[in-house]
């Protein structure tokens, strides 16, 4: 009786061991997704803060009325700004950083590049997508 008792108390340590080491696996694995899907949102949030600053600097540069597409980069962070003149007169002001693009629409009012005072916009403002895209 006593080598009976021995066998089934080692294979219920041994089940607790193997139930114990995948509850372990399945905590690991999803510690490891909440963290990759903290890192992407710390990523867009950085990306959209760097965005939001490359469209203010886009918007405090002064803009010539010719070429129609101008674009400028800065020489310190990784922004990129363009502008697009249309023939009615109207504009977009394209900002990206990282995965990050944001829009700005404005007119040209007596020679002046004048922006929205809606502010910015994540999203196209016009119908097609291609006026919409960095150039």
């Amino acid at each position: 009786m006593k080598g009976e008792s021995g066998i089934s108390s080692l294979a219920l340590v041994l089940l607790l061991l193997v139930l114990g080491c995948l509850m372990l696996t399945g905590l690991n694995q999803r510690q490891r997704t909440h963290t990759q899907r903290i890192t992407s949102e710390s990523r867009a949030l950085r990306d959209l803060a760097a965005a939001h600053s490359a469209l203010e600097w886009g918007r405090m540069q002064t803009w010539q009325m010719q070429p129609a597409v101008q674009c400028r980069e800065h020489n310190r962070q990784p922004w990129r700004a363009c502008l697009r003149i249309f023939a009615d007169r109207t504009l977009v002001l394209i900002a990206e950083s990282g995965s990050e693009t944001l829009w700005r629409s404005g007119v040209i009012r007596e020679s002046n590049v004048t922006f929205s005072p809606h502010g910015w916009s994540d999203f196209c403002p016009f119908k097609e997508i291609g006026q919409c895209q960095m150039p």
